[in-house]
């Protein structure tokens, strides 16, 4: 009988708790206003700019920065010409300077 009576009481203080949360959560202007946008729209927050955007942009940021590195360390400190840059020779010839035999 003991044993009962306590779980009685867990679970009545339980609720009781879960009744509180919910009244806050009520008093909260932002949680009302959260409710209320997904009852309107009937679905919940979703992000305006999705990861896989993201990362495409991320990837495209980093294709230009290094174009942009490459024909600024080509043209202003190796004073080449910026457009020799893009030219496959160029890089052949960097390359055989890189792995060339001492």
């Amino acid at each position: 009988m003991a044993n009962e009576l306590s779980r009685e009481e867990y679970r009545k203080n339980k609720m009781a708790v879960m009744k509180q949360e919910e009244a806050v959560k009520e008093k909260n202007p932002k949680s009302r206003e959260n409710k209320k946008k997904e009852q309107k729209t009937g679905k919940s927050k979703r992000r305006r700019f999705p990861i896989w955007l993201r990362l495409i942009v991320i990837i495209v940021l980093m294709v230009i920065c290094l174009v942009v590195g490459a024909v600024i360390g080509y043209s202003v400190v190796g004073d080449g010409k910026a457009g020799d840059v893009f030219e496959k020779d160029t890089w052949t010839h960097i390359s055989d300077l890189v792995s060339k035999d001492k």
